[in-house]
């Protein structure tokens, strides 16, 4: 059911979203362990589409409004959209890897990003800390807060770095389709915005620069990179709004667990 266009969820429907949720997370577990220097985006790109239909799902970004990928791989001061190509990876890149399921009519949303080699300290930490105000927003995800106490807590966490809070992309409602409402800023004001309700399921993505936080669209009308040409990191999760805690549905545990074996 909706309600002013929000797409409320049942149980089933909140189960099926972290199906697709999860094949997501093993998906860039998979992709995790061959994102090494000297590999070309598009090989990431392929073994993410052939994992995700050898598990009865299909990629959930491929063909979306003419998206010719199955992963948005954007890399250093490229924030998200990047399209795969031969473009091959550098050690001391930073790879954010955006991956979306659809699977028994639902999507599954979630991004990570990966320090390939040896990576600055000052961009390990941005790392580190975009991550870090993903789970205080996560906090937030309950009954009862709004949708700008979200947004707070990305930006304040993050502006005491003197970070940069992307302004012109969000977060947002998902389910049946891969962007419903509410549209879901990393800033923002506690008390404001929508209110959130149990059946909501939201893909919190906090997207932040090491330096100014503009945005421009490379000429390929997909990839989005920062104006000052410093890094940025990208990480989301999907979750569904409970009473008292949020019921994250996708989870960085399969990528961890690739990443503390290397």
């Amino acid at each position: 059911m909706s309600q002013g266009s929000i797409q409320y969820k049942t149980e089933t429907e909140i189960e099926l979203l972290r199906e697709s949720s999860l094949l997501v997370g093993k998906t860039l577990a998979e992709v995790a362990k061959i994102l090494k220097p000297g590999v070309s985006t598009k090989a990431l790109d392929q073994l993410a589409e052939t994992f995700i239909r050898d598990h009865f799902a299909l990629p959930g970004f491929k063909g979306y409004g003419g998206f010719p990928a199955t992963l948005c791989i954007s890399i250093n001061d490229e924030v998200v959209h990047g399209i795969p190509g031969n473009r091959i990876v550098q050690d001391g890149d930073i790879v954010s890897i955006d991956c979306g399921t659809y699977k028994n009519g639902y999507y599954g949303d979630s991004a990570y990003t990966f320090a390939v080699g040896e990576v600055k300290p000052e961009v390990k930490l941005l790392l580190q800390r975009t991550k870090e105000s993903l789970y205080l927003a996560i906090e937030q995800a309950i009954v009862g807060k709004r949708v700008g106490d979200i947004g707070f807590a990305v930006q304040n966490y993050c502006e005491q770095f003197g970070y940069g809070i992307v302004r012109d992309l969000v977060g947002h409602g998902v389910g049946k389709n891969l962007h419903e409402k509410p549209e879901i800023p990393n800033f923002g004001r506690r008390g404001t915005g929508a209110k959130l309700s149990e059946g909501m399921v939201i893909a919190i993505e906090p997207m932040i620069t090491l330096g100014d936080y503009n945005v421009k669209q490379d000429s390929d009308g997909w990839t989005m990179r920062t104006i000052d040409g410093l890094p940025a990191a990208h990480f989301e999760h999907e979750v569904a709004i409970r009473k008292g805690k949020a019921d994250v549905l996708s989870t960085f545990s399969y990528i961890e667990e690739v990443l503390n074996k290397q």
